[in-house]
């Protein structure tokens, strides 16, 4: 009778090896990848909650930023807009004591159709106190510009009158972006 009872219990643990051994290899991997789906989800969820409370709590200041932008880009008028930027060429060289050589304008278009960029290319000479002088009279104004490219060179053996190259893009909300 000892031997019966030991073969019914053999035989029950290899069964219940082979069924563990089942789980293991075919039910186990896609309940692990579901597991570590899940958990990169709920780390990902958490990131993002986090970056929401960021924002959130610095709402008023991103908002503050967005009007100060919107209230320094170009009217939406094509002339207008190049009047605009010209005369502002025009006050900081006057400030600066430079002399403006030649401005070509270039509008494009950005791939969102929010915004475009009037893109100027203004030569100019002068010492090189004046140049920096106009350089920070561009940056410091409220209009909504960007330098891209600054280039400098001598007009002179001694250095003393030096060229500037300037590329610079001024920012043109237009449709419901545009709050002019």
């Amino acid at each position: 009778m000892q031997i019966k009872n030991r073969q019914q219990l053999l035989t029950i643990l290899t069964l219940a090896v082979i069924g563990l051994l089942v789980l293991d290899k075919i039910v186990s991997p896609p309940l692990t990848k579901l597991w570590n789906g899940r958990s990169a989800r709920l780390v990902k969820l958490k990131a993002d909650v986090k970056n929401g409370d960021i924002l959130r709590r610095s709402k008023e200041s991103l908002r503050g930023h967005w009007a100060k932008i919107q209230a320094g880009s170009l009217t939406n008028d094509t002339t207008a807009a190049e009047q605009q930027l010209f005369s502002g060429l025009n006050d900081w060289s006057q400030k600066s004591g430079i002399s403006i050589v030649n401005i070509v304008p270039n509008w494009k278009q950005g791939a969102d159709a929010a915004y475009k960029t009037l893109e100027c290319r203004v030569d100019a000479s002068g010492r090189i106190d004046q140049l920096s002088q106009f350089l920070y009279e561009i940056e410091t104004d409220p209009m909504a510009l960007k330098l891209q490219s600054v280039e400098l060179t001598a007009k002179d053996s001694s250095g003393s009158v030096i060229g500037l190259g300037v590329q610079v893009s001024g920012l043109v909300l237009t449709g419901q972006e545009a709050k002019k």
